[in-house]
């Protein structure tokens, strides 16, 4: 039986700022955009959760349940900067890490035990070094399986602790549940379910093949895990799937050379996020969103690097073949990472190139201590100002 650890960090958008502005401090703080702008809600204060707000929430909706909320945009650069600091803690502990976001993940520690001792020590400790060290709050989970670890870790939200040792223990937890508390049952299955007279878990355990019968494969994977059955493994992941960043603007945009404007400062952002993660990415995807709501995507995949000129140059290639009509969002995605750029360094490359890696890392290394606005190109110099002149 396998041993696993799940980390959440409570609140970490809002909780990082609050950390910053102690002003912020026990006030409802609402991240994503101001309540005159299009927008979603990205994080929420658990204060600003007692008025109904939630992630991916329309601000306007947000606004409507929380108007005396304090209405914030994201700053990436903190979290991410952050989220490297957690994940090195996670990293003593084992090098089975299933990250699923910036501040969550999976660690499977089976093999960890008999070097740290209990889960449980594992699991307390690392709670303390990211409080100590970051000045946030995690809740941690440890179970038997990945499904027993997740649900543990919300037990006791925010800044929580529980275990879940045992399959019995799972199903005794959550046996009158609602049934979206089994992994994979989201909205639409739990109304496919509601259908046939299952709401709850103990619906699932009276009605398992009306289940299977209803939704297949699906079906008999979601009454396993009611029985605690739970098979998946963490997959361990040096490298993310995909990294990205996207503008809404408050008015559509038609200039183009503002779009290139914006692609530049993107792509500046992303560079600085995976350097700060060692990796390289091959495939650059501008994504785009016309004023009449159609999205497209279009991709272009290289050598891996992680420099922010090569981004924008393939980025701004994408940006110069679509179809030129108002935009209403713009944005960059990376993917197919690699640690380690497309051409490698030899005995047979010159002082420059040298010279080069030896630059990138000093001013990595600058960025890291002074924040990622110590050093910037003229081009970004310039694409910044002239984004600050059009006021969009």
């Amino acid at each position: 039986m396998r041993t696993i650890i799940h980390v959440d960090m409570d609140a970490f958008y809002a909780a990082v700022e609050a950390r910053d502005n102690p002003a912020l401090q026990g006030k409802p703080l609402i991240i994503g955009a101001l309540p005159s702008e299009r927008g979603v809600v990205s994080t929420c204060s658990y204060e600003a959760r007692k008025y109904g707000v939630r992630s991916a929430m329309s601000i306007k909706e947000a606004y409507k349940l929380c108007p005396d909320g304090i209405y914030m945009h994201p700053n990436f650069h903190k979290y991410e900067e952050a989220s490297t600091q957690i994940h090195e803690i996670w990293n003593k502990y084992t090098d089975l890490i299933e990250y699923i976001s910036l501040d969550e993940g999976f660690l499977d520690v089976t093999g960890s035990m008999l070097l740290f001792g209990e889960a449980a020590n594992m699991g307390r400790e690392i709670k303390s070094m990211v409080k100590d060290q970051t000045g946030l709050t995690c809740s941690v989970g440890v179970g038997y399986s990945m499904m027993s670890a997740k649900l543990a870790s919300e037990e006791k939200k925010p800044d929580g602790f529980f275990e879940i040792l045992t399959p019995e223990a799972l199903k005794n937890l959550i046996v009158d549940r609602n049934v979206r508390i089994v992994y994979g049952v989201g909205p639409q299955t739990a109304e496919e379910l509601k259908r046939i007279g299952v709401n709850t878990v103990r619906d699932i355990h009276a009605s398992r093949q009306a289940v299977i019968a209803l939704l297949g494969n699906h079906g008999r994977q979601i009454v396993e895990l009611a029985e605690g059955i739970d098979h998946r493994m963490v997959a361990s992941q040096a490298k993310s799937q995909s990294v990205g960043k996207e503008r809404t603007f408050q008015q559509d945009i038609v200039d183009f050379d503002y779009l290139r404007d914006i692609l530049r400062l993107t792509a500046r952002e992303l560079s600085y996020s995976i350097r700060l993660k060692g990796l390289y990415c091959r495939t650059v995807t501008l994504k785009a969103t016309y004023k009449d709501m159609k999205k497209i995507a279009r991709s272009k995949s290289g050598d891996a690097t992680n420099k922010a000129s090569d981004i924008f140059n393939t980025a701004a290639g994408l940006l110069d073949k679509i179809e030129r009509r108002p935009v209403r969002l713009i944005g960059i995605t990376l993917s197919g990472f690699d640690d380690a750029p497309g051409r490698q360094l030899s005995l047979f490359d010159s002082d420059t190139d040298m010279k080069g890696e030896k630059l990138d890392a000093l001013v990595l290394n600058l960025q890291q201590k002074y924040g990622m606005d110590i050093v910037k190109s003229g081009n970004e110099l310039m694409a910044e100002k002239r984004v600050k002149t059009a006021k969009k």
